[in-house]
């Protein structure tokens, strides 16, 4: 039996970060019943480069049951009921105030289903001055600041992946386990109402540069592959002209880093080098001597010396050297168009085999759905 075998999911859901939860909790076992509109979960359409279908789709909602509902007809709006009263969670990512102007308001919904785990994923949260912006995962990265630290000089960049999206998600799951953990610890314990945004979750994870700006009379800067602030830190090029990413963590690393591997053991007790924050003020000149002394030895070369001097590590890949990666899980997902492998989960459970999960097609299950639930003729 899987974890949340038994726990049935309603996700009135679209896009990223709600989906995310709702996809965690199918992977887990759980019955997820996905609302989409008539024309389907955009993310659906975001692209076709998995075997038709979207990318984004692929990896986020496998193992789902889809229905398709109106909730302005109250036929469907008395099936949500139905649906609810069943339940053991409720997530959904509607605008802030939208789902109320559908008669479903959240503070509603916990008087009259006590029992329900509500989660609301929305942009900027439920109240304050941004409640009503528009919020989507860049615009998000932008807001918070993220992207002022990410990128190089003048050049800001996203990171690469939809992070912020994927930080609300995380951050809605594990909200959503630690209620279910209360209400199986206490058989007293009532559901929950849970308001998650996407600007919270991404400022969260921006706390070390919040802090060290706001009380360290630091600004970290976007130094691109370099870290803001531990030096050597970052990307070298090496003699065949590949990169390696190499992280000095404490001043035992630094040292045996200039014995070993840069073959010069005064370098560390150099006054220009001395400590992480003079290492950080003259990194310029830091990196360019080790960028020399780097530049005779291939990438595989400078990794033989750093694995002896067990200095920490990294090649700077890109999406090819990911695919053929040895380190590498699978999962896999059973879409409309055959079978597709994904890169397997963060974790991995000891004597868990992982199952396929199959992909849904827009109302796939109206019908079944529709019969188990509606009391209506």
């Amino acid at each position: 039996m899987d974890d949340l075998t038994g726990i049935t999911v309603v996700s009135l859901e679209q896009a990223v970060a709600a989906p995310y939860v709702s996809g965690r909790m199918a992977e887990a076992g759980a019955r997820v019943i996905k609302i989409e509109r008539e024309e389907g979960d955009f993310a659906r359409n975001y692209d076709d480069f998995v075997k038709g279908q979207s990318a984004y789709f692929v990896w986020l909602n496998a193992g789902k049951e889809s229905i398709t509902l109106n909730l302005k007809q109250k036929e469907d709006s008395d099936l949500l009921k139905e649906l609810l009263s069943e339940a053991d969670i409720f997530i959904q990512n509607l605008a802030p105030g939208a789902l109320g102007r559908l008669g479903f308001a959240p503070e509603d919904l916990r008087v009259t289903y006590p029992h329900l785990i509500i989660c609301s994923v929305s942009g900027y949260g439920e109240d304050g001055p941004y409640r009503d912006q528009k919020a989507y995962d860049l615009l998000i990265q932008a807001e918070t600041g993220l992207c002022s630290v990410t990128g190089t000089g003048d050049q800001l960049t996203r990171v690469g992946v939809s992070v912020s999206d994927i930080s609300a998600g995380m951050t809605a799951y594990q909200e959503i386990l630690l209620a279910l953990f209360a209400r199986e610890r206490d058989e007293k314990s009532q559901g929950r109402l849970i308001n998650v945004s996407l600007f919270h979750s991404t400022a969260d994870w921006m706390n070390v540069p919040y802090l060290q700006h706001r009380y360290g009379d630091f600004t970290p800067q976007n130094h691109g592959l370099k870290h803001p602030s531990i030096a050597p830190y970052g990307a070298f090029t090496c003699g065949d002209g590949k990169q390696i990413l190499l992280s000095i963590q404490n001043e035992r690393e630094w040292q045996r880093l200039c014995e070993t591997v840069l073959g010069d053991a005064s370098l560390a007790v150099d006054e220009k080098f001395n400590s992480n924050t003079q290492r950080v003020a003259n990194r310029d000149a830091l990196d360019a001597h080790i960028t020399e002394i780097f530049s005779p030895d291939s990438r595989e070369q400078v990794i033989e010396k750093l694995k002896n001097a067990d200095i920490a590590y990294g090649r700077l890949s890109d999406l090819n050297d990911l695919a053929a990666h040895p380190q590498n899980r699978y999962r896999e997902i059973d879409t409309p168009n055959g079978i597709v492998k994904a890169l397997g989960r963060g974790a991995e459970i000891a004597g868990k085999v992982n199952k396929s999960l199959r992909l849904p097609e827009i109302g796939e299950d109206n019908e079944k759905i529709r019969e188990e639930f509606s009391k209506f003729d």
